[in-house]
């Protein structure tokens, strides 16, 4: 197996870039999602609530800067160092250091509703939680719930298979409406998909190619190059993998799909998230050794 995408997305819930390779911190990908949006309470925003964030896009463009872009257009921002932090709803982060007022502004625009962008100065304050497989000593950005995601094309081609198969049959019982994004309402048959999910729904840093389906769900942990990690949890899916990266078009799919085939606590699952057991760089084309458990 190898890696055959690393993707870094710098502000959670804008698109992020695609890279040839990534350096590895103990909260997880150089650059990836320090970076957050809040309301004018300091309260967390995500695409889950403003879908036009993922019409967005945020890339590295330094140690110290971002660059944003829109289809209007783009604008740097600097890490605002020296700056007073101010209150965020982020779990167990508590304060962030808010960016220029021009770059909130921007954003505010495009999107609709007065927004602020904030920057996680210090990733090691900000701990996994024990639920989701969190550890003394881990810390995270502003990531929901794990340091990086690894997604399978395997796992995919499965899942599209699945949808493909199945797309005229009732949805399953017990489907959660809040997952959905449209159209139809839950319990009636959407009896078609209009083009093949892209991996950009699901918001990987890792992507492989795999051998069997799902695999990854049982490997305790896992070698990408020289870099280890570990599996903190399988990830719970949510209502952002049924809309669209590309047209914001929402939808059932996957979600759908995966409460048929991966439903278990009351969640749909696809993906795992990885804790770095020590440092280095990955590249795309990286041997990908998975551990099974015993």
């Amino acid at each position: 197996m190898q890696v055959t995408q690393l993707r870094v997305y710098p502000v959670k819930s804008l698109g992020g870039q695609k890279v040839s390779e990534a350096r590895v911190e103990p909260w997880g990908l150089a650059g990836d999602r320090r970076w957050g949006i809040v309301d004018e309470a300091g309260k967390k925003v995500t695409a889950r609530e403003v879908r036009a964030l993922l019409g967005l896009r945020a890339e590295v463009i330094g140690v110290d800067a971002i660059r944003l872009h829109a289809d209007s257009g783009s604008i740097v921002v600097q890490s605002p160092r020296g700056v007073a932090p101010v209150p965020v709803s982020h779990a167990r982060q508590g304060l962030a250091v808010p960016a220029q007022a021009c770059a909130s502004d921007w954003i505010s625009a495009r999107v609709g509703r007065p927004v602020r962008l904030v920057w996680q100065d210090d990733p090691t304050v900000r701990s996994i939680d024990d639920e989701h497989g969190g550890r003394p000593g881990d810390s995270l950005t502003l990531a929901d719930a794990g340091p990086l995601l690894l997604t399978s094309e395997a796992s995919l081609a499965q899942l599209q298979d699945w949808i493909d198969a199945e797309a005229g049959e009732p949805d399953p019982a017990g489907l959660d409406p809040n997952d959905l994004s449209g159209p139809g309402v839950a319990g009636q048959a959407m009896r078609s998909v209009v083009a093949p999910l892209s991996m950009l729904r699901f918001r990987p840093n890792v992507v492989i190619d795999g051998e069997e389906p799902f695999a990854e769900d049982n490997w305790p942990t896992v070698r990408i190059g020289d870099v280890e990690f570990r599996t903190s949890e399988i990830c719970d899916r949510c209502v952002m993998t049924t809309i669209d990266p590309v047209t914001l078009a929402g939808g059932k799919e996957p979600i759908r799909t995966l409460a048929r085939h991966r439903r278990w606590d009351r969640a749909t699952w696809f993906g795992t998230r990885l804790v770095p057991l020590g440092g280095g760089q990955l590249r795309v084309g990286d041997t990908v050794v998975g551990e099974p458990a015993r």
